[in-house]
């Protein structure tokens, strides 16, 4: 049996990125022999990681992967998240292995720096594309990463070094859509060396009532709560929307819970749900009326999304990156990003639908055959011969 190493560092926060981590690892498990090796970003030594980060050579991260690898002795490798911990210096101890490398890249972040969570990069109803990645200059003074100058300068350093990686180096890029793809290809000149591997979708369905508690009267959203997501005009415009017994329920945490709450406190349309764990979740989803996004962001494979699907629910999104490559040809609930008259309609729409059921039906049928299992690893293992 094949060794595959897999390689992630986790995020401060669980996140999506995480839990495909996870569910990949489960995947594999069942083809190959896996180990998996953890970096953890909440475990960072200051001011010695933040050093190592600047000079692309964490000492201790490199000492801990080459004693993995001498006792594993993978024959290839998948690299995952490389943000802050793992540093980038982990792609020269594997070229020095002569591993076969995969470099699985779950967002634009490295790329474009709308996905940096910035809200400057909203110019009025557009996204900004004005990233200083590919410019002499470093361009710190917009704030890029997080509303902060030293934060986007790290950042900037490091979109570029990894620029820089991707292109020295033979590894091979695995995305999630079609559309990451393309811009991928064109943004690094890459053709040959860019392949589509979308994320593996992990719901015990069997632990679900998929009979209780359907199609209750609200709409509910999950994810991070924050300007990037677009919940601020989510829940304005919902609220504009003349439908007197649906409400919205909003699951997570994030930097505007807080403010949002305290504005829509008085507002029984408005539930403010917190952290939720995936099952109570999930719960959620397969009781709603449909789930829905404004993400101002673009996008690759929103967990939310796809699981809905998964659990046969309709779902209502912008036409943002590559969201719509996990839908049906034609879908017709999907709006103009930044239009939110067209969110409004969308909603109307399938609100009065005479083939909402079948809408969750198809969009179950969809996800199901896009992605079955046996045809990624079919996928994976034409990708290793390449």
């Amino acid at each position: 049996m094949k060794r595959l190493l897999i390689i992630h560092t986790k995020y401060r926060n669980i996140g999506g990125e995480d839990i495909a981590v996870n569910n990949e690892i489960d995947l594999f498990s069942k083809y190959f022999k896996v180990k998996v090796v953890y970096f953890d970003n909440n475990n960072l030594e200051f001011p010695y990681d933040y050093l190592a980060f600047l000079t692309n050579n964490n000492s201790q991260s490199n000492k801990k992967l080459k004693e993995e690898i001498n006792s594993f002795n993978p024959d290839f490798a998948i690299v995952h998240n490389t943000w802050f911990k793992a540093n980038l210096g982990i792609f020269q101890i594997l070229k020095a292995y002569n591993i076969k490398t995969f470099l699985k890249i779950h967002n634009y972040r490295y790329f474009c720096t709308s996905s940096f969570s910035s809200i400057r990069h909203l110019r009025g109803n557009t996204l900004c594309h004005a990233c200083g990645f590919k410019k002499k200059k470093f361009q710190i003074f917009n704030k890029y990463f997080q509303e902060s100058y030293i934060k986007s300068l790290f950042a900037i350093i490091y979109g570029k070094k990894y620029i820089k990686t991707l292109l020295k180096s033979k590894i091979q890029i695995l995305v999630l859509t079609k559309n990451h793809k393309e811009f991928i290809s064109e943004f690094l000149g890459l053709k040959n060396n860019v392949n589509i591997f979308p994320n593996i979708l992990e719901i015990e369905t069997e632990k679900l009532d998929l009979n209780q508690h359907k199609n209750e009267n609200y709409l509910i959203y999950a994810g991070r709560i924050s300007q990037e997501k677009g919940i601020h005009e989510l829940i304005k415009n919902f609220l504009e929307i003349q439908i007197n017994d649906l409400s919205l329920k909003v699951v997570g945490e994030g930097p505007e819970r807080k403010k949002l709450e305290a504005l829509y406190k008085s507002n029984e349309k408005i539930n403010f749900l917190g952290y939720l764990n995936n099952y109570d979740v999930k719960k959620e989803i397969l009781g709603s009326f449909a789930v829905v996004t404004a993400t101002k962001l673009f996008e690759g494979q929103p967990t939310l999304l796809t699981e809905a699907s998964k659990l046969g629910k309709p779902s209502i999104f912008p036409n943002s990156g590559g969201i719509s490559e996990f839908f049906p040809e034609g879908y017709e609930f999907k709006f103009s990003q930044f239009d939110y008259d067209d969110l409004k309609r969308k909603i109307m729409a399938l609100y009065y639908s005479e083939k909402y059921n079948q809408v969750g039906v198809e969009n179950k049928q969809f996800i199901d055959n896009y992605l079955d299992e046996e045809k990624l690893i079919k996928d994976f293992m034409r990708y290793i011969e390449l």
